[in-house]
């Protein structure tokens, strides 16, 4: 098979995954890599200690994996970037320019968008039921988006993840975020990981947690760039995955980018 990049990447430290950043290393070498890029869950200040707390590193944290990674650099036959995966909150911005871009030095970040701000909480979209909720959660994705800050948006269908209905309210939101990708130039993930979840019953059929064909038939038409990845948690995954992605990406005529860091 030909080589591909893959630059979503998850490690021990997000306490929901397995391997170190070299055991990712090790696989993608043996399968054929073009690109690979380590983006865990990042650490957030102490002043936000409500947000998904027990699925990604300390500030401490980061420090040893800023090192593993780039100690893949030097000798890797293809890139190795270092990176994070972020929510948004725009109270965050300075802690992502001058803390994970700044201190740390990654190379990119990602936009997650799992969580959007709802008073003085942190709400996980797929556990909403609330037209409100998925309406705010759209502004707040998009308003990430619009920041300058991310390299994509991973798994924009991720709203769908717990079997969320594809209706009018859905679609409506999913156009806003694949127009405002088109405008901003910004590339949205076909996630692999979602492949792999707990499948959904629709009218169709079952379904994948994510991607969603009704969102990816509205992101062919509309000719938005396109990144496939792995989200991998697992080595065995770190370009399996990415594989996946890239099938389905196949079946509306998609065309992954090759390189969105360059």
């Amino acid at each position: 098979m030909n080589p591909i990049p893959n630059l979503h990447t998850h490690t021990y430290l997000c306490n929901h995954a397995i391997g170190h950043p070299a055991d990712y290393f090790k696989q993608a070498v043996r399968e054929g890599c073009t690109a690979l890029g380590f983006t865990d869950h990042c650490p957030y200040p102490e002043s936000t200690p409500d947000y998904w707390p027990d699925v990604r590193m300390s500030v401490k944290d980061a420090y040893g994996y800023a090192d593993e990674v780039r100690a893949l650099k030097k000798d890797s036959p293809f890139p190795v970037y270092l990176g994070f995966e972020c929510e948004w909150d725009n109270r965050l911005v300075n802690w992502y320019k001058d803390g994970l871009k700044g201190e740390f030095g990654a190379d990119y970040l990602i936009l997650g968008s799992h969580w959007f701000v709802k008073g003085d909480s942190h709400v996980y979209i797929p556990s909403t039921v609330e037209k409100s909720d998925l309406f705010n959660y759209t502004d707040q994705t998009i308003e990430g988006m619009r920041s300058g800050l991310f390299a994509f948006l991973a798994h924009p269908d991720l709203c769908m993840a717990y079997g969320r209905e594809w209706n009018s309210d859905v679609e409506t939101c999913m156009k806003a975020i694949i127009a405002a990708a088109k405008d901003l130039n910004l590339p949205l993930e076909v996630n692999g990981l979602g492949m792999h979840k707990k499948k959904w019953p629709c009218e169709k059929g079952m379904r994948y947690s994510y991607p969603v064909d009704e969102f990816w038939t509205l992101a062919a038409d509309s000719g938005v760039r396109v990144v496939c990845n792995a989200d991998a948690h697992d080595p065995l995954t770190v370009i399996s995955q990415a594989r996946d992605a890239r099938e389905y990406a196949a079946r509306f005529g998609i065309v992954p980018e090759e390189s969105v860091l360059s």
